[in-house]
């Protein structure tokens, strides 16, 4: 599998999967919380998120690919 453009409800579905919170609102972009991360992520009002700017965002909230791409199965 490879990275493909997200929506912005996909995305913030994904992270929750991830273990971040959120989204928190407040300035001009609303933020997402893992731990000591606050992560700042797109508005929602933006289109899909596409390819390059999901790989950022994923660097910047220290996901990598292949733990967005695949789901850790039930034990």
């Amino acid at each position: 599998m490879k990275l493909s453009p997200v929506s912005w409800e996909r995305f913030v579905s994904r992270l929750k999967e991830l273990g971040f919170e959120g989204p928190f609102y407040g300035g001009k972009h609303p933020k997402m919380k893992k731990g000591n991360l606050l992560f700042v992520i797109p508005n929602k009002h933006e289109p899909d998120i596409d390819v390059g700017f999901l790989r950022r965002l994923l660097k910047q909230a220290g996901i990598t690919e292949e733990e967005w791409l695949f789901k850790k199965k039930d034990a």
